[in-house]
């Protein structure tokens, strides 16, 4: 196998495998700090219940998080030592603040939220799920920031022997570029933590078991949900859209299936895009929308992927699937909190309808897809480049480090995580099945 392909299979498939976990961290830890700081301040014995509860389902995600994101650090210098020599000068430091002020924040405060509640005080105890929570999304800010500036590098110089040196720490981690993307990147989190605590109230309530717990995770899960589903379409999605169209019109006219450019450019609602023919295929189209969307005019002109060197498209019909997947996964979401929210909010009838409680269930593991086809749009979008107009992934690998060797160890990643994913679902089920009563 091509070495570059290799590498990159590797690397999507590690990565992605980890982001599964930390997207259960960042979605649950606000919920987790809401309910332990009301069973502080009001003495809801119900609440801490349920804050001791979710801590534990975080932790098991936490562990997970760690034991599968300490692989992917080595092989910035086992697949990609040219990429890291070249620009570990930028990105080494974001990760290092990544590790310094939010891994060990998270931690710590992790071992006394889980085991510290009769050892300290109350406020302290409180405090320590609040900590958590921003432990939680300082790592989140870290890594995003760091990929952000893969995608717009900013803050940097090329010194004389080609390497990229860090300029201004400042420029890198106030981009509006790394800003935008990570609040994107945070609602989509908390669309899922919503989702798994209405998800998993819905069960309760479907099972007729601990009934007034089962009512409290729907009804915060469905306001949350649908909050945070606006959010994440706007003004998150669309500032983030903007940048794209603005730093990155080649990924644009990909997640577009845009192949000619064009005054008054449809937005696609499906089709299938053939580069071959270099058209969409059986398209359902909104007239002029893509236009007004990218540029606020109904008649601006789009560049299509024929205006670039086909050398610099990305995997045209990856990007396009994963876009469109994410966005349709994002409207049912709306569309579904909101029915539930109506029906909580009008009628009071959310916990007695049936087919909207199994819906909450079943719809669990969709964000999860929403949130992996939303960084595969990114990643996959910004190709070739591994930093967006300086390096090309092609030239960022290992040289000594061949296409069978990297075939080889993703066949064991693929049996480790296979295992892993089997007990980390065992132990989550197990918590879920045992119940917020018996469980604590």
């Amino acid at each position: 196998m091509d070495v570059v392909i290799a590498d990159r299979l590797q690397f999507a498939f590690t990565i992605m495998f980890h982001y599964l976990f930390p997207i259960g961290t960042m979605g649950l830890a606000p919920f987790i700090a809401w309910y332990t700081v009301k069973a502080w301040r009001t003495g809801d014995e119900e609440a801490a219940k349920i804050a001791a509860f979710w801590t534990k389902i975080f932790a098991i995600n936490f562990a997970a998080g760690v034991v599968t994101g300490i692989p992917m650090e080595f092989q910035f210098g086992t697949n990609w030592a040219a990429f890291s020599a070249k620009a570990g000068g930028v990105i080494g430091q974001p990760l290092a603040m990544e590790g310094v002020y939010s891994f060990f924040l998270e931690s710590i405060f992790l071992g006394v939220l889980l085991y510290g509640k009769h050892v300290v005080s109350p406020a302290l105890h409180a405090l320590s799920a609040v900590l958590v929570c921003l432990g939680a999304w300082l790592s989140g800010f870290f890594i995003v920031a760091t990929d952000a500036w893969m995608q717009h590098p900013v803050g940097y110089r090329v010194v004389s022997d080609g390497r990229i040196e860090m300029q201004s720490l400042a420029a890198v981690l106030l981009s509006r570029f790394a800003w935008w993307q990570y609040l994107h990147v945070m609602m989509g989190a908390m669309v899922a933590g919503s989702f798994i605590l209405a998800g998993v109230g819905a069960y309760y309530l479907l099972s007729n078991r601990e009934v007034t717990i089962g009512q409290r995770f729907v009804r915060a899960g469905v306001i949350a949900g649908l909050i945070f589903s606006a959010l994440t379409i706007f003004p998150t999605g669309d500032r983030n859209s903007s940048d794209v169209t603005e730093y990155q019109p080649i990924k644009l006219a990909a997640m577009e299936g845009l192949f000619e450019s064009t005054h008054g450019a449809p937005l696609a609602i499906i089709g299938m895009p053939d580069t071959h023919t270099k058209q969409l295929i059986d398209p359902i189209f909104a007239p002029n929308v893509l236009s007004f969307l990218a540029y606020g005019n109904f008649e601006s002109n789009v560049k299509g992927l024929t205006a670039y060197a086909t050398e610099l498209w990305p995997p045209v019909e990856l990007t396009y699937y994963a876009y469109h997947i994410m966005v349709g996964l994002g409207t049912i979401f709306l569309a579904v909190t909101g029915i539930g929210a109506l029906l909580l909010l009008w009628s009071g009838r959310l916990y007695r309808t049936r087919w909207l409680l199994w819906l909450l269930m079943l719809l669990m593991p969709l964000p999860y897809i929403a949130n992996e086809a939303g960084w595969t749009v990114t990643e996959v979008g910004r190709q070739p480049w591994i930093v967006y107009g300086l390096m090309r992934t092609s030239d960022a690998l290992s040289l000594n480090v061949a296409g069978g060797e990297t075939v080889f160890t993703l066949i064991g990643f693929l049996g480790m995580y296979f295992l892993l994913g089997v007990i980390f679902l065992y132990l989550t089920l197990r918590e879920i099945g045992l119940g917020v009563e018996r469980g604590t």
